[in-house]
């Protein structure tokens, strides 16, 4: 076999093995054998206690377009779009959280930060955006009805 073709066919070994491990890696699996760790996969869902759950659970689906849980097995949840992450625990005296008592801060990615912030605002809601374009993207901040915190960030697109 001519060099040229061995090293063609090496780079498309090596290329279809990275698409391979990514594809497993996006499954939450590993191609390093049995010691490997196991991933999680995603956010499979977000549990916290309200005042008012139906309205507030309306809300969201109103205002955010996170529909509401199914009541049936054979109706499907809310379907988020591939994307990043940040999973970060705060120190117990972190002032982010506005509130001592606050537990957590609810941070949605959106793809228009203007048509997000509008409609919001129609709906009533006050939103504060951040002014600072950051690498990563834009902010802005808002609250749902019972008062929790909700950020919104519209991720950098690559240039």
């Amino acid at each position: 076999m001519p060099p040229q073709n061995l090293s063609r066919r090496t780079g498309l070994g090596l290329a279809f093995a990275a698409a391979a491990a990514t594809r497993l890696k996006a499954a939450g699996l590993s191609s390093k054998g049995q010691n490997a760790m196991e991933r999680v996969q995603g956010i499979g869902g977000f549990f916290f206690k309200a005042k008012d759950p139906k309205a507030l659970a309306q809300w969201y689906a109103d205002n955010l377009g996170v529909s509401l849980t199914p009541k049936s097995y054979g109706q499907q949840p809310w379907t988020q779009m591939a994307g990043p992450t940040a999973f970060e625990p705060f120190p117990a005296d972190s002032t982010f959280f506005e509130r001592a008592s606050q537990q957590f801060i609810l941070n949605f990615r959106v793809g228009n930060m203007d048509a997000m912030v509008a409609q919001l605002e129609r709906g009533g809601a006050k939103v504060e955006r951040d002014p600072t374009v950051y690498p990563n993207g834009l902010f802005a901040s808002t609250h749902d009805p019972e008062g929790n915190p909700i950020q919104l960030w519209q991720p950098k697109t690559p240039s």
